[in-house]
């Protein structure tokens, strides 16, 4: 399982990456984890965004879902497309009232808003706690502790595993999400403060302890807001984990 980081930035995008999205290929399988402001114009590098297999939504924030829009005029007007999507529409994971508020995000006002529905090329589908299945990946979500619903995700394919924290403040679900991980991707925004807001982010320090609990075998650090000191929450990532750590680069692969 090969994992593609597409952007890494937090919150907003950075001066060197797009905001948060990850490509996961398994096989001729491809299915991306969050589609964060840039992340459509970078995944295009790496395949035609007619080949996706699926797309999974950790939460609605625009950080992480604001190239919807782009990927619906793609999937909509791109001339000569290979399939027609109409006829192969795209499965879309996410929170359950996804196809309102990404509707919301493509329709070109208010007053069209009603009359906005992207069902036509996409294929919406709620995330449950039930897992489910897209070519060799089985994908088990777990509900995290953000500031809306808000869920991270479990990969496995090829005996191996991907954890996605999406983003969550510190919560026991994580260390369910990530046990026995062969790598855990994990956000984290900050560097380590006693009075930081509940449920909104995690430090270095705080994903490297997440590493440690649920036994992951390697943390890869994602997230990282721009105006942040990204060496520091790395290395207090390192300290916290005591295993193999490192900042994820928007653009490289990793194989998991």
């Amino acid at each position: 399982m090969k994992l593609t980081v597409l952007g890494c930035a937090g919150s907003i995008p950075g001066p060197d990456s797009p905001a948060s999205g990850y490509l996961l290929e398994s096989g001729d399988t491809r299915i991306a984890l969050d589609l964060g402001n840039g992340t459509l114009g970078a995944m295009q590098r790496f395949l035609d965004p007619f080949d996706l297999d699926a797309l999974l939504f950790s939460h609605l924030h625009p950080d992480h879902c604001a190239d919807f829009g782009a990927l619906t005029v793609y999937r909509r007007y791109r001339p000569n497309p290979p399939h027609d999507p109409r006829a192969r529409r795209l499965p879309v994971f996410g929170p359950a009232n996804a196809p309102e508020r990404l509707a919301a995000l493509y329709a070109p006002s208010a007053e069209e808003l009603a009359e906005t529905d992207l069902s036509d090329v996409f294929d919406f589908r709620p995330v449950s706690t039930e897992p489910v299945t897209v070519g060799p990946f089985t994908i088990r979500a777990v509900e995290v502790a953000h500031l809306c619903q808000t869920w991270g995700f479990r990969v496995e394919a090829e005996g191996r595993v991907l954890a996605y924290t999406g983003d969550t403040g510190p919560c026991a679900q994580l260390t369910d999400l990530a046990a026995g991980a062969n790598a855990l991707l994990a956000e984290a925004s900050w560097e380590h403060h006693e009075d930081a807001p509940a449920d909104v982010h995690l430090s270095g320090r705080q994903a490297g302890e997440v590493a440690r609990t649920s036994g992951a075998e390697r943390l890869l650090v994602t997230h990282l807001v721009p105006w942040t000191d990204h060496a520091a929450i790395e290395a207090e990532a390192k300290a916290a984990f005591g295993g193999p750590a490192q900042l994820v680069r928007a653009g490289a692969s990793y194989e998991v």
